[in-house]
Order: C-alpha cells, then structure tokens, then sequence
C-alpha cells in the first residue's frame, strides 16, 4: 500500500518555524515531483511549494517566498518544508502530496497524504 506520511506540524507563535517532514512507504518517489499544499478552515486547497525529482528546480506561491524553503532527500524522507517567519495566515493543514509532473496544480498529483495541522498563533 502506497503512503504519504506527514509529520512536524504543531502550534508556533508568529514569527516562529516549523519544519514539516513528509515519509514514503509502498513505492519510491525518488523520479517524482513532490510538492505541499495546505487548507485552511473555509478555504480551498493550495499550493504552497514544489520540487522535481531532482531537487534542483522548485516553485513557491508569492505568500512564502522568501520564507519557506522545499527540498528533499531521496534516501531518506522524500521532502521537507522548512517554514521560518510563519504568520497566522499560514495556519492551515498541510499536505504532501506526489506526482509525475512538476506543477502547482493539484491534479497533476497522483498521491497525498492525510495532512498535519499547522497553527500559528498571533
């Protein structure tokens, strides 16, 4: 059974950070493009960051340029996102989410995991 496991999520003050760590289990995703999206309460899903499979080529939503940093470690956990300066607008749940085409759009994602919550308190 394929699996995206997120983890590292919690609660932070403004200005704080959180790395979040995504694991894989079922398939290696080390030709993948992986990427996180989040929701918040109300709202629809989002893109906030990408990497290729390679590691060398990302994409950021404007709202976390400059904040949030993506890489990935294919032998270890396939992808990271270390976000610094966090602000309660990043409060949502996070998702990683794998596919086979390195984009911002959620269709192009052919696996996700079930989220780890974010709070960022002001």
């Amino acid at each position: 059974q394929v699996q995206l496991v997120e983890s590292g999520g919690g609660f932070v003050q403004a200005g704080g950070s959180l790395r979040l760590s995504c694991a894989a289990s079922g398939r290696t995703f080390s030709t993948y493009a992986m990427g996180w999206f989040r929701q918040a309460p109300g709202k629809e899903r989002e893109f906030v960051a990408a990497v290729n499979w390679s590691g060398r080529n990302t994409l950021y939503t404007d709202s976390v340029k400059g904040r949030f940093t993506i890489s990935r470690d294919n032998a270890k956990n396939p992808v990271y996102l270390q976000m610094n300066s966090l602000k309660p607008e990043d409060t949502a749940v996070y998702y990683c989410a794998a596919g086979q085409v390195f984009s911002q759009r959620a269709e192009h994602y052919n696996y996700w995991g079930r989220g780890t919550q974010v709070t960022v308190s002001s």
